[in-house]
């Protein structure tokens, strides 16, 4: 795979650190997640990885995580600004500078955070939601004429955060390279949820955005991108932007209304489409229309046709459609693509590998011991290094 031999050590946190250290584990990466002594973890974006119980807060546990940051080729840090800079772990012990060594000068250093770290909400609390809202997209998105509604935790945690993330890091192992050292990628979710929205935010208030929230096109506003509910409570997605696909899908629409006895006295044209005033009486048909039958009943009505009228699937459907409960890794390369790593789902126990990357570190059963005394290990390492004895 791409990423064969790259080390990764990621400090456990939430959605978006889990989502870049998995695009890397997916492509090859050898990635070691550090979890707090007696924490737990409900974090399911953990195929692949391997975890060590680490108080970094006693002084042999941090000589540990150093250690392991001293040979590694990426380091994925999700915590507040400053955090490990206070703990002895910030990039300047690591990289070389004009006045010292560093440890691994050829560290990409990948730093997550919600809002920008130099910004006035630096030291804030924040969620997905926060950040999507001060990146000015949320404003856009649609919802009721009151307010607009979020898209779970998808924008930043995911597309702005984890996955723009994953594309730092490796534009910083591509450089390095080039000129032997590593760097550090600053991502915050704010300012990743602007950039993956710039479509949208460069076209604030002209061309598909011109009007207020929810009168656009592609913001709910046109009857024709929009979802539909059937009789039996699923839904349709219609998308037939283009006047040749919105062709497509009101005549075979309206085939089914005449065919039934449910046209009414007004049907909509192919011209239709281009008329916004008669948006209201198109939504209203198409609403009336797809509640006369079944979801299952619509998707043979437009399946194979470019109509772009597709079901809605359930999690449940999608995978039996897709063959599988996991997402694929994407893109798909054709020499190198990754791998899913897992065959059922979850979650990786924190601490589940201690013994196996301390010995990979080269400490020896009574250097072990020595942490588990100090509390470097939690207090279930004692059991952990007991049971390992016959293998050391």
């Amino acid at each position: 795979m791409s990423l064969n031999g790259i080390k990764v050590v990621e400090f456990a946190g939430l959605a978006p650190g889990p989502f870049a250290g998995l695009v890397l584990a997916h492509n090859g990466a050898s990635v070691i997640r550090i979890d707090r002594p007696s924490s737990t973890t409900r974090d399911l974006l953990c195929a692949g990885k391997r975890s060590i119980a680490l108080d970094i807060k006693t002084a042999s546990g941090l000589r540990v995580a150093k250690d392991l940051i001293a040979k590694a080729d990426v380091l994925i840090d999700p915590f507040r600004p400053g955090v490990l800079e206070k703990l002895g772990l910030g990039p300047e012990v690591f990289h070389t500078n004009d006045k010292r060594e560093g440890l691994n000068d050829k560290l990409v250093y990948a730093r997550l955070v919600g809002f920008p770290r130099n910004g006035k909400h630096s030291t804030m609390a924040g969620h997905d939601i926060n950040y999507i809202a001060l990146s000015g997209i949320l404003s856009m998105l649609p919802g009721t004429m009151d307010k607009p509604t979020f898209p779970l935790n998808l924008i930043a945690d995911f597309a702005g955060g984890g996955l723009l993330c994953a594309n730092g890091i490796l534009l910083a192992i591509i450089e390095r390279g080039r000129s032997g050292r590593g760097q550090v990628v600053n991502v915050d979710m704010v300012s990743g949820s602007r950039y993956i929205s710039s479509f949208p935010l460069l076209s604030a208030g002209s061309g598909a955005w011109a009007g207020p929230r929810g009168t656009n096109v592609l913001d709910g506003g046109a009857p024709f991108y929009d979802v539909y509910t059937c009789s039996d409570g699923k839904w349709m997605s219609i998308g037939c932007l283009e006047p040749q696909f919105f062709a497509q899908f009101v005549d075979k629409f309206n085939e089914v209304m005449k065919s039934s006895g449910n046209q009414g006295s007004w049907s909509p044209l192919r011209s239709t489409q281009h008329i916004k005033e008669d948006w209201p009486k198109l939504r209203k048909y198409l609403e009336d229309g797809f509640r006369t039958q079944p979801r299952d009943f619509w998707t043979e009505v437009f399946h194979g046709t470019d109509a772009c009228a597709v079901p809605v699937l359930s999690p449940t459907e999608a995978a039996q459609l897709h063959g599988s409960p996991y997402p694929v890794p994407h893109p798909e390369l054709s020499r190198t693509s990754p791998s899913p790593l897992q065959d059922e789902i979850k979650i990786l126990d924190p601490g589940k590998h201690s013994v196996d990357i301390l010995r990979e570190l080269g400490l020896s059963e009574e250097d072990m011991r020595q942490l588990v005394a100090e509390g470097a290990l939690g207090k279930e390492a004692r059991e952990l290094v007991e049971r390992s004895k016959s293998k050391l």
